[in-house]
């Protein structure tokens, strides 16, 4: 085997069916009306979406708001396929109060070395650590004052235009 030529290590079975799964459409939401807006109309469209916490929720609202709110929101719209994610920016000690309260993915954007130790205590949990805010499809500070029918209609819109690229 030459320098140029393939040595097959880096090579992977071709999958065509993840390429028909589609990317969950991410909503970032800040109220109990915001995500049973965002899981009502993942539901009529039978699609799967994350729910997102608005940037650093976790210092300033607390793991426990989030899990009230996630466990609320799937006992009101419980045919909706979703997980959620909870932002706690760059505060170790809200990541592990996330942990610690049972929230199932959060994001920690500090220190990498930091970042490290906390994903092997969330692995250890059954929980998981992200390092860098996914782009959402929609974030519906837009709209935060609005009724729920105008929320469910801005939600079902962007899942009707959210693309799935890989």
């Amino acid at each position: 085997m030459g320098l140029l030529e393939p040595d097959g290590r880096a090579r992977r079975a071709f999958r065509r069916d993840a390429l028909r799964k589609p990317v969950p459409a991410i909503f970032v939401v800040h109220s109990l009306t915001h995500a049973v807006a965002a899981l009502e109309a993942a539901a009529a469209a039978d699609r799967g979406v994350v729910l997102l916490s608005a940037a650093d929720a976790g210092v300033y609202a607390g793991a426990g708001w989030w899990k009230a709110l996630v466990e609320a929101a799937r006992d009101a719209i419980p045919a909706a396929k979703f997980s959620a994610i909870l932002d706690c920016g760059d505060a170790a000690g809200a990541v592990q109060a996330a942990i610690r309260a049972g929230v199932a993915a959060a994001i920690f954007t500090g220190r990498a070395d930091v970042g490290g130790r906390l994903a092997a205590i969330a692995e250890q949990q059954g929980a998981a650590l992200l390092t860098a805010r996914p782009q959402p499809a929609l974030d519906l500070a837009v709209c935060f004052f609005a009724d729920a029918e105008t929320l469910r209609r801005r939600c079902a819109d962007a899942l009707a235009s959210w693309q799935a690229i890989c």
